[in-house]
């Protein structure tokens, strides 16, 4: 767990994208050994849009490849989907992204937000997908400089 992923974390709480919800946090023997957090970001397409980004999920690097991080992802999307959110979205290792479902973001008509690239960039259509939701993802301020 990096210090930028804590300080993304704090930012995100503090603004008014923030879903107490979806932010979860694994413990072990009283320690926190991992988090992921999903927040609201903006689609600007023909119709704007409030979508979910998937970010960060952090694994202290002892606890990897236990499942802690699979674990957190799956009862996030979980969570999200029970929320009657439409679309996860992340940037990150497509194979691993994929295995919980997510596709290239392309394939939606969902850009990455400036300056991310798209081959890494990757949506989960939830229960709530509407074919409609395409266009640019934009972050939040909270996610300057990450």
């Amino acid at each position: 767990m990096r210090p930028e992923d804590a300080e993304l974390v704090e930012r995100v709480r503090a603004s008014d994208r923030y879903i107490p919800g979806l932010a979860l946090v694994a413990e072990r023997y009283g320690e926190v050994v991992g988090y992921v957090l999903f927040s609201h970001v903006e689609l600007r397409g023909e119709t704007p849009s409030s979508v979910l980004a998937l970010a960060p999920l952090c694994v202290r690097p002892e606890w990897q490849r236990t499942g802690i991080g699979t674990r957190l992802v799956r009862l996030g999307l979980e969570r999200a989907g029970d929320l009657g959110e439409p679309l996860v979205t992340v940037l990150g290792d497509p194979a691993y992204y994929g295995r919980f479902g997510f596709e290239p973001a392309a394939r939606f008509g969902i850009e990455p937000p400036a300056g991310m690239p798209a081959e890494a960039y990757s949506v989960l259509p939830l229960a709530a997908y509407r074919p409609e939701l395409r266009g640019r993802v934009v972050y939040p301020p909270a996610f300057d400089g990450v």
